[in-house]
């Protein structure tokens, strides 16, 4: 409190001129006190003007005469008695790095506005003008800023209040009638509300990844405590399988706890790698929206479209969207192996015992496999596709190396066999795919690219592609597009194009058509769970000339 009141007697007793304890206090008809010689030199400094009040800008006809105020003088010498502070504070000064008031003579103080009209900094007993005299209140104040003069035009002297999109720079009126007639300007104001509107977008999108990763870390995290847990039991169960086998089986078990835990650790390794990847890329996101942040509180326009430019646009993120885990059974299967020789207690054969180790090193979380970008990436992983003669309708003809089908009027002479496709004119591929494929399919008119479990029906409507929880199937005609599972239609808008690209991560559930021109464009996206090695398919409209092919992409 004490020091509270040392700082209310330096503020009623200082000169707002010298920012000194008042010397020979003179009072002029405003009301306002200073030192007799401040005020002097002050109004003679400005003799060519109307003298005037420094604080309320008051001015007064004709030149007052000054008297010393013999109460004022009373005061300031009982304060000197009590001892309170003449000066301010040290920490009131301005640093090195502190703006410092553009009016204080001597020795300067912190400025706590910066003026975007006057293009000057105030201390706070500089600015009370502009809180006390109606014209000031008008100005626009910001946070002290020590680029003020980057506002001004240097080629007319004027404050630049506008943006030339043209050219990308701000200028004053003078240069929009100028050299910049007829370009596209705006006000800065304007174009800092555009501006800040785009960082907002790009805000966003920071913080829905932010979000994506952090959901992602979570998903990691729970895979790693459903791997350990899996582990640790199929350690236990393993355990007292091999007590069984007495001392016969003691080394093997011993050998299987170790083959898991490795593999263990293996596999946990890798989900931690990409956590902390994933944990790097969120410090950075949160790093750049902070940098975003404290750009868009800047209040000075010219400032904000100075320093927008040096932003680095958003880097497109080679981690997919999200995590996608699918259940698996981890080490299970090495429980189901070690049972297979529990009753062989004798003599167990060499090849059994290679086939636990293999069923453990087999097991692999599923990490996240990134889809490609681009046709070329695309092309990586390009099969070719041959259709099985077992599987075709009898009415389509295969043809191209049994790559095409098309549409006959007439029965083709195909024997008799119970994986042919009686009633729709669909046909599968000779070859089971897992792992990652990618494959096109070249149709003339309306045609199905599909891909279907083996054991679809082959009659009836429940063995036509997308009618059922076996197949996915894609159907494009000249004027719609849609996709089918389980009997439920779902409507596709885009591109239409003759060739459908098919791009399969069987291990991930992903599966994706796209259509393919001169460009790329992704019609639909599965994510599932894929419990049988899948086949490729078609289906031809019944009408002639129609017809589908596998292309050769190699």
């Amino acid at each position: 409190m004490a020091q509270k009141g040392d700082q209310l007697d330096q503020e009623t007793f200082s000169c707002s001129i010298c920012l000194e304890v008042l010397k020979d206090p003179v009072t002029i008809p405003c009301g306002h006190s200073y030192c007799m010689n401040c005020i002097n030199n002050y109004w003679d400094e400005g003799e060519k003007k109307l003298p005037s009040c420094p604080q309320c800008r008051k001015t007064f006809i004709p030149r007052p005469a000054l008297v010393r105020s013999t109460v004022f003088a009373a005061l300031l010498e009982q304060m000197k008695k009590t001892g309170p502070q003449a000066a301010p504070a040290d920490h009131w000064y301005a640093g090195p790095e502190d703006v410092a008031c553009d009016f204080c003579s001597g020795r300067k103080l912190k400025a706590i506005k910066s003026c975007l009209f006057c293009l000057a900094s105030y201390c706070e007993n500089h600015l009370q003008p502009h809180h006390d005299v109606a014209p000031f209140k008008k100005h626009k104040l910001v946070d002290p800023s020590k680029n003020l003069q980057d506002n001004i035009c240097p080629r007319h002297d004027e404050v630049m209040k506008m943006f030339c999109r043209t050219d990308q720079k701000c200028i004053c009126y003078l240069c929009s009638v100028d050299e910049h007639k007829g370009h596209d300007t705006v006000s800065a104001a304007a174009e800092r509300t555009e501006r800040q509107r785009e960082m907002e977008v790009s805000r966003q999108q920071i913080q829905q990844e932010i979000q994506d990763r952090e959901k992602d870390v979570k998903l990691l995290q729970q895979e790693v405590e459903a791997i350990n847990q899996s582990a640790d039991k199929t350690v236990e169960h393993s355990e007292e399988i091999f007590t069984e086998l007495i001392s016969l089986l003691q080394k093997r078990s011993s050998d299987v706890k170790q083959q898991i835990r490795s593999q263990q650790e293996t596999e946990v390794r890798r989900v931690r790698e990409l956590e902390e990847k994933l944990q790097q890329e969120i410090t950075d996101l949160k790093r750049r929206d902070a940098e975003m942040k404290q750009l868009s509180d800047t209040e000075d326009h010219n400032q904000f479209l100075h320093n927008y430019p040096s932003l680095s646009p958003l880097s497109e993120s080679t981690h997919s969207s999200s995590i996608s885990i699918r259940p698996l059974r981890y080490f299970e299967d090495v429980t189901a192996a070690v049972s297979e020789v529990r009753g062989q207690l004798q003599d167990i054969p060499r090849d059994t015992w290679t086939n636990i180790s293999l069923t453990i090193t087999d097991v692999d979380v599923l990490l996240p496999q990134p889809e490609p970008k681009s046709r070329a990436g695309f092309l990586k992983y390009s099969c070719e596709i041959t259709l099985d003669p077992n599987t075709v309708n009898t009415q389509l003809l295969l043809s191209e190396e049994n790559r095409k089908v098309t549409f006959m009027d007439q029965d083709q002479s195909y024997s008799s066999h119970p994986y042919r496709f009686t009633e729709y004119l669909q046909v599968l591929s000779r070859e089971s795919l897992a792992g990652r494929h990618y494959w096109e399919v070249e149709k003339k008119a309306g045609a199905g690219v599909a891909v279907s479990y083996k054991d679809i029906s082959r009659s009836g409507e429940e063995s036509i592609f997308g009618f059922n929880d076996k197949s996915w199937s894609i159907h494009c005609s000249s004027d719609s597009c849609g996709f089918f599972y389980n009997s439920i239609l779902t409507s596709i808008s885009g591109p239409q194009s003759s060739r459908i690209g098919v791009y399969l991560d069987h291990r991930a559930g992903v599966l994706s058509f796209y259509s393919v021109s001169g460009t790329m464009t992704l019609l639909h996206r599965v994510q599932t769970t894929f419990t049988q090695p899948l086949h490729a398919g078609v289906r031809v409209c019944n009408t002639s000339g129609h017809s589908a092919e596998f292309c050769k992409l190699k």
